[in-house]
């Protein structure tokens, strides 16, 4: 992750593309729904499922799009919206890679970035258009700080 920080820190521009990839697990379903309270059937239940006409339980599609917070987090990108279109059930198994592409920057670092969600198969399974804020100089100052080991003892260095 700190290839992704280390760009935010030099500088972002429009056109800048970010992927990252992960496989889902039943425990991360599991996990997620502890969190979230989601324990909606088809998460759980393969014969609920296939009433749905899937092949099996699926992953929330919640869970998949926190690949967005992986490289958001990382480029320290401060949400303002978000908007999903699932396209496509991810199964318990599924590699998905999220490539996320920054699209357009004002002049008060304002962003909004083009999100891409596929399969192994290369199958797009969620697309997503996102809206926020990029970290300022004194931001990537304190993220520099952070990447280095550097931050005041209070604070976490991730």
């Amino acid at each position: 992750m700190t290839d992704i920080r280390q760009k935010t820190i030099k500088g972002l521009k429009t056109g800048d593309t970010f992927s990252v990839s992960r496989t889902f697990s039943e425990q991360d379903v599991i996990r997620f729904a502890d969190i979230s309270r989601d324990d909606n059937p088809v998460h759980f239940s393969k014969r609920f499922a296939e009433t749905k006409n899937f092949d099996g339980r699926i992953c929330h599609g919640l869970l998949v799009a926190t690949l967005i917070t992986e490289i958001g987090g990382q480029i320290g990108w401060l949400a303002s919206g978000m908007r999903f279109a699932f396209k496509k059930p991810v199964y318990f198994g599924d590699t998905v890679t999220c490539t996320f592409t920054i699209v357009a920057i004002d002049d008060n670092r304002r962003a909004k970035a083009e999100v891409l969600f596929t399969n192994g198969d290369g199958m797009i399974v969620l697309e997503a258009e996102i809206t926020g804020i990029l970290p300022g100089a004194p931001e990537k100052e304190i993220m520099q700080d952070l990447l280095t080991g550097k931050a005041p003892e209070n604070d976490a260095s991730r």
